[in-house]
């Protein structure tokens, strides 16, 4: 490959924008890479957590991402307990890591009701199982799916800062943008 078929990842704006169209293609295509990001939180012992989620919106003016999950998932409780959390995503296509650090608000109410209507019928179980996500189960099949609007949560991520990584065979290069300085970026050694 040659350079130029990466000239985004020569400047801080074509790297920054580079990540937020990686993030909007995770929202409009089920196969994108940014689809499924990693999200690790503090567990409840003081432990890292890490799992996948999908990724449901991305609002670049705000710098807000948007995931959904069952209020009585674990997650929700580490994420009252500290809502620091972080997301990480590897996009092959563009050979990027993308480090997302955010604070993440858990969200009912209308905003969740409004969001619940665009959820899909055939993914709306995932919404109010018994027992609850991560509960003891003996068999397989010991599992009830149901659905529950009062158990759909939004988790409104507030980007604090994006660190992208992009391994590139002329030169890797590194990139940091934070919220604090409006997402400048300051290039950094891969």
């Amino acid at each position: 490959m040659t350079a130029s078929a990466y000239d985004w990842s020569s400047t801080l704006k074509g790297f920054h924008d580079q990540a937020w169209k990686s993030l909007a293609r995770g929202v409009a295509d089920r196969r994108a890479a940014a689809r499924h990001p990693t999200l690790a939180t503090v567990g409840l012992n003081g432990g890292a957590e890490a799992r996948t989620v999908v990724l449901r919106a991305a609002d670049r003016t705000d710098g807000m991402l948007e995931l959904h999950t069952d209020r009585d998932s674990e997650k929700v409780a580490e994420l009252h307990a500290n809502p620091a959390a972080s997301l990480h995503i590897w996009d092959l296509r563009v050979r990027m890591q993308i480090r997302l650090r955010v604070l993440i608000r858990c969200h009912q109410g209308a905003l969740a009701t409004e969001r619940w209507q665009q959820v899909p019928s055939v993914s709306r179980w995932a919404y109010g199982g018994n027992p609850a996500p991560g509960g003891l189960i003996h068999r397989p099949t010991d599992y009830r799916a149901d659905t529950d609007v009062d158990r759909f949560m939004l988790l409104l991520c507030t980007v604090q800062s994006m660190e992208l990584l992009h391994l590139a065979e002329d030169g890797h290069r590194r990139a940091l943008f934070r919220r604090a300085d409006g997402f400048a970026g300051n290039w950094l050694a891969p």
